[in-house]
């Protein structure tokens, strides 16, 4: 027992320095990264190690291992961005402002429409779970104290508060997410600068079961976060240019 979990161990290890070596670029796509051979001794580990690491980057969508082929790296359309491991590769080693806009694209898609179920949740204790994390995030922005955590709290708070197992499915994906694209929102945005506020307006639509207020405050509040990105970016393009 206590070689087959050091051996899992082990292979986690190994998918996780492979998954982020693919994600920053260092192999090409569709190109033979590597024999099994070859793999097991530049990590030094057995063959059953190696094929566990291969499968599990197989199924986030980074590898494909085909006899005769050896093991290839996908192209980056074809990874499994949904999955928290490749996520928090992608936006902790090559986050881009673009990247960063493309996340919150995908919020503004999603998020308006669990802030409505939210409103119409009769759980009092989901309800007050949205309630504590807008007012940490007050409490925080007024102290001059990070946010983000509280932040993390209030969108998954949320999601737990639609009722519906697909939306509460991205919690986890938020989560990850929010906690890996913290730092490029220094970069757009002073932290203090009424990221509460918004929350407190959303919560306060919830707490009135008005959904269509709850949606439409959601929708404000993420628009202005991707006026600031596309702001940012433009001030990039222009540095460039200059």
């Amino acid at each position: 027992m206590e070689t087959l979990d050091a051996s899992r161990n082990l292979a986690h290890q190994v998918t996780h320095a492979l998954g982020r070596a693919i994600v920053q670029g260092k192999y090409a796509g569709d190109h033979i990264v590597i024999t099994e051979a070859e793999l097991s001794d530049q990590f030094k580990i057995s063959r059953t190690v190696t094929r566990e690491a291969v499968k599990m980057l197989s199924a986030k969508g980074l590898l494909s291992s085909r006899q005769r082929r050896g093991i290839t790296v996908a192209p980056c359309n074809q990874w499994n961005m949904f999955d928290e491991d490749v996520l928090s590769w992608t936006l902790s080693t090559t986050p881009t402002l673009q990247l960063l806009k493309e996340f919150v694209q995908l919020r503004l898609a999603i998020e308006p429409e669990a802030a409505a179920l939210a409103a119409l949740c009769p759980d009092l204790d989901k309800i007050f779970a949205i309630e504590v994390a807008a007012q940490d995030m007050a409490i925080a922005e007024d102290i001059g104290d990070d946010i983000y955590e509280a932040d993390i709290a209030f969108h998954t708070a949320i999601f737990a508060a639609t009722r519906n197992r697909f939306f509460i499915q991205f919690r986890s994906f938020i989560r990850a997410a929010l906690r890996a694209s913290v730092v490029w929102h220094f970069r757009i945005k002073d932290p203090s600068s009424g990221a509460a506020d918004d929350h407190l307006a959303v919560f306060k639509c919830i707490q009135a079961h008005d959904a269509e207020g709850a949606s439409r405050a959601m929708r404000q509040m993420l628009e202005k976060n991707i006026g600031l990105i596309e702001a940012a970016l433009a001030r990039e393009q222009n540095l460039v240019k200059s």
